[in-house]
């Protein structure tokens, strides 16, 4: 129904965006991928899934069709809803998840949190001859977001992580490369949480 919004970034946060549109001002849910990407310019043009349930309308944004491609494949699979997809394109770029599905990559896939043995092969199994036939997308290279331990944690909670474990994983990140970005904290706190 939506397929993009071009407007004024008026927040930016690793989680979500808002875009005001005339006069209207869209949540857009994004991926820690998407949130890289995004320019400190206030235009931005974003590609859009709008999620209808019973109790919500939720709107994801996307830097790249590609992303939003890899989204809407993602949620098409049993047990990997829009929580799992947006975590997945956090964890991991859509390039590295497109091939991990078409090499068959269980352990790439399974690596994901709340994603098991037997989801991860049903990722694989469902995609991988839909991976291959869109296998040329382009892909944009990933740019530095901003470093601060606030928001990575506050993206981890987004994401379903708990405030006092991921500080823990967050701080030794800090310790080890305190100019690290936000992106990279988030990044490598998902491989340890």
């Amino acid at each position: 129904m939506i397929t993009h919004i071009k407007g004024k970034l008026t927040e930016k946060n690793p989680t979500s965006v808002v875009i005001e549109c005339n006069g209207v001002g869209y949540m857009l849910n994004i991926s820690l991928h998407t949130y890289s990407q995004i320019p400190d310019s206030e235009q931005l043009k974003l590609y859009t899934h709008l999620q209808v349930k019973e109790d919500s309308h939720t709107l994801y944004g996307f830097t790249s069709l590609a992303e939003r491609e890899i989204f809407r494949l993602l949620i098409s699979v049993s047990g990997i809803g829009s929580s799992i997809a947006r975590t997945m394109l956090s964890s991991l770029t859509p390039k590295q998840v497109r091939e991990g599905i078409a090499v068959g990559d269980v352990a790439l896939i399974q690596s994901i949190k709340g994603i098991g043995a037997k989801t991860a092969q049903r990722v694989i199994i469902d995609l991988k001859d839909k991976i291959l036939k869109i296998y040329d997308i382009d892909e944009v290279s990933v740019s530095k977001g901003n470093t601060n331990k606030d928001e990575a944690l506050s993206a981890l909670e987004v994401l379903g992580f708990v405030k006092k474990q991921a500080e823990r994983v967050v701080d030794k990140i800090i310790v080890s490369e305190p100019e690290a970005s936000v992106e990279t904290i988030i990044k490598q706190a998902l491989k340890n949480l």
